[in-house]
């Protein structure tokens, strides 16, 4: 009896040696954060790795539901409402599926996130959103599925899967331009130089009316007179070249390249130079 009591002893203590061990998962789990414009959009998902066998068409069978990915659900979050497919997704969590083709995904949003793989029993009430997604040939291939964020803007970005030698996207639209006229709307009720600054910076970037950009950030700068950014006086000088008003454009130009010049600032220096050149400006 004591000989077994010894053996069983040796035999759960070997086990709990080994459950010591750590190792390598065959699919490892990633987690990327992207700000895209003032929404956050972070996606959780599973890295399996091709290792020598025939992805798509075989093991991910063509026209049939797959996890995308590897393990628990393919997670994406998004802080803000965003508009995917033509619909409007709430703030929060949803789960990604595809159906890959030869030469397009379907790429569904799921509200349902607490699935190990694909869903036991499928609830069309629970999809959010479906796009088809055109297929790319990568001239390489990609060993470890992967997922990206692509082609970034203020209002949007490309949700990107690549494996094998397939690459789709999906745009993910955000409410920026909503958010931010609403911000400057409020702050303009009694407006700092920084919010000048920013509400000019944003018009100029976003392609809207260039002439009420030109007015802030002249307030702006005029608020700070006494010592004015060269970064500001770069962007004044680009709103106003784009309002039409080169002499003004050439003074700020001028005023910048002076405060980098002092700065050290070798880059605003350059891009300074640049323009001033390209404004036919007398240096």
């Amino acid at each position: 009896m004591k000989k077994l009591f010894m053996l069983a002893f040796l035999a759960c203590t070997s086990l709990a040696l080994n459950a010591q061990i750590e190792t390598p998962q065959p699919s490892p789990f990633q987690k990327m954060e992207q700000k895209v414009g003032l929404t956050d959009v972070s996606v959780e998902y599973s890295r399996p790795s091709m290792r020598g066998r025939t992805i798509f068409g075989d093991l991910v069978p063509f026209n049939q539901l797959w996890r995308t990915g590897a393990n628990n659900n393919t997670m994406v979050t998004f802080s803000t409402p965003v508009m995917i497919g033509g619909k409007e997704l709430k703030a929060g969590s949803y789960a990604i599926f595809t159906k890959p083709g030869k030469d397009n995904w379907e790429v569904i949003f799921y509200s349902d996130t607490n699935n190990w793989g694909t869903p036991q029993k499928w609830d069309d009430s629970k999809v959010a959103a479906t796009v088809n997604a055109e297929v790319y040939e990568l001239p390489m291939d990609i060993e470890t599925f992967t997922m990206s964020f692509d082609d970034l803007t203020n209002d949007s970005a490309m949700l990107g899967l690549m494996w094998e030698k397939a690459y789709v996207a999906v745009k993910i639209e955000v409410p920026t331009d909503k958010a931010v006229t609403a911000a400057i709307t409020k702050a303009m009720s009694g407006p700092s130089a920084d919010d000048y600054y920013a509400a000019a910076r944003y018009y100029l970037e976003a392609d809207k009316d260039i002439k009420q950009a030109n007015v802030w950030m002249d307030k702006a700068v005029e608020m700070t007179k006494d010592k004015p950014k060269f970064w500001w006086l770069r962007q004044q000088s680009l709103i106003k070249a784009k309002a039409g008003d080169k002499k003004g454009a050439i003074t700020a130009a001028k005023a910048s390249l002076e405060g980098a010049e002092k700065a050290g600032n070798a880059d605003y220096v350059k891009m300074n130079k640049d323009s001033l050149k390209e404004w036919g400006a007398k240096m």
